[in-house]
């Protein structure tokens, strides 16, 4: 049996094929209510299938360490870059 056919707006980014991007991204919300809303029905889907399961393992807490080491190595890498060309004598 056929999968049925999503119109262009309902689909999610990850079905979206390249050719179609830009009609796409046309039409998104991105207005501050529909940026919020977008992040919380990522976070949401996050939650139930990483965290909130009945077997669950170590990997979406890992994927959430491993997110926060990274943005704060990031903010921090100004400051990191200019240790390295002080001198200390």
């Amino acid at each position: 049996m056929a999968d049925a056919i999503v119109p262009l707006a309902e689909k999610r980014l990850r079905d979206v094929k390249l050719c179609e991007l830009g009609s796409w991204l046309g039409g998104r919300d991105f207005t501050p209510n529909g940026i919020i809303s977008a992040i919380r029905r990522g976070r949401g889907s996050y939650y139930n299938k990483y965290i909130n399961v009945k077997k669950g393992g170590i990997g979406g807490i890992t994927m959430m360490l491993v997110g926060y080491v990274a943005i704060s190595y990031l903010w921090e890498f100004d400051h990191i870059k200019h240790d390295r060309w002080r001198k200390y004598h």
